[in-house]
């Protein structure tokens, strides 16, 4: 699936904006500050429903609007078109539309492209708190095995449940017998989803290593699923919970289970969150990126539309070159630039160029010339 066009109104700093996409490599230029990111943000917006730059999506909004909207249009293999819509005024339910049709989600429909981003921003899935992590290899899961998204939902309710019991028992309104029966759901729903992020790690890390390395991380990069429950099944797990009741009543919630695992990135057995550079954090995100790329290529038989923000800066000329070589080997891709020297080959026929100045965006031929 190819995203053809992205049209906006009032997103960011856009009043409004046209713009027609590659499908290979296009190439983002203007000076810092022009737009470019807000651009790729729009695409993933229009592509998702969400942000992937801010959790306070009033954000998005151009200043004295009152309501953003991006539109993407598609196409399939078949040269069939497609389009995705997302309307948003803060305050209100997002208005969200596929092949203009009203879809409670975008994630869940079977036609949009699969979407990787690389801004500087998501550095917070390297070095910040565990939840980023569990929640973005939940979000892999559900790309690579769209059936298993279930499974996070079914343990989240589970969890809120138990929670809730909790908090009853020590308010006087429930007994402690009343755990039994939500310990034994929380582990089955537990132990599935545990062994679907193991599986989806290890996936991505027989990529991740290798990739890390041709970025110049050097040798020693690994990335490792770091589970809370050592429990070989639900039984287990059930067990593990009843042994933590006290603990989890003085608490007023449930401390044990998957919604405590983590990913850590290693080089060299160190964790690059707490040991790394930001140049080293910089070179994990992107392998990572890459290493999902190349999974959902395999589980998805797709690649995924590639949106890549400032990522050469940090680069040296032949990592850059590598990097210019796999995008344009195949996919689609977005990448943001402050100087065309920076993306090698990027004055070939075969590459988009989009300029941004003053709010407007232009397609470059000047550079082909």
């Amino acid at each position: 699936m190819f995203a053809t066009r992205l049209r906006l109104r009032d997103f960011r700093s856009y009043e409004r904006a046209d713009v027609e996409l590659g499908d290979g490599l296009t190439v983002v230029h203007g000076r810092n500050g022009a737009g470019k990111t807000n651009l790729l943000e729009a695409l993933y917006f229009g592509c998702t429903g969400r942000s992937c730059r801010t959790s306070n999506e009033r954000e998005v909004v151009r200043f004295d609007a009152s309501t953003a909207r991006v539109e993407v249009d598609l196409r399939d293999e078949e040269g069939r078109g497609h389009a995705l819509a997302v309307g948003f005024s803060p305050g209100e339910a997002k208005r969200l539309q596929a092949d203009g049709v009203a879809v409670e989600r975008l994630v869940d429909v079977e036609m949009r492209p699969l979407v990787c981003v690389f801004m500087p921003d998501r550095l917070e899935l390297v070095k910040g708190p565990p939840a980023l992590r569990r929640s973005h290899i939940d979000q892999v899961i559900a790309a690579s095995w769209p059936a298993r998204s279930a499974t996070r939902r079914a343990y989240s309710r589970a969890l809120a449940q138990r929670n809730a019991l909790l908090a009853a028992i020590r308010g006087g309104r429930a007994s402690r017998e009343s755990l039994r029966a939500w310990d034994a759901e929380l582990a089955r729903h537990g132990i599935a989803l545990r062994d679907d992020r193991a599986a989806v790690v290890d996936l991505l890390a027989r990529r991740f290593g290798a990739l890390a390395g041709a970025l110049g991380l050097g040798t020693g990069a690994e990335l490792r699923y770091r589970p809370r429950s050592k429990a070989p099944d639900a039984g287990g797990l059930t067990a593990e919970l009843a042994e933590r009741v006290e603990s989890d009543l003085e608490r007023g919630f449930t401390g044990h289970g998957p919604h405590r695992d983590d990913v850590v990135f290693l080089r060299a057995g160190r964790e690059l969150r707490a040991y790394g550079s930001q140049g080293e954090q910089r070179l994990a995100l992107l392998a990572l990126l890459l290493a999902e790329r190349q999974t959902l290529a395999e589980e998805r038989d797709t690649l995924p539309l590639m949106l890549l923000d400032d990522v050469m800066s940090e680069l040296d000329p032949d990592r850059r070159a590598m990097l210019a070589d796999l995008l344009r080997g195949g996919g689609q891709s977005v990448i943001t630039t402050t100087d065309l020297a920076h993306v090698p080959g990027s004055e070939g026929a075969n590459v988009t160029r989009l300029a941004v100045s003053g709010g407007a965006v232009l397609r470059d031929t000047a550079a082909a010339a």
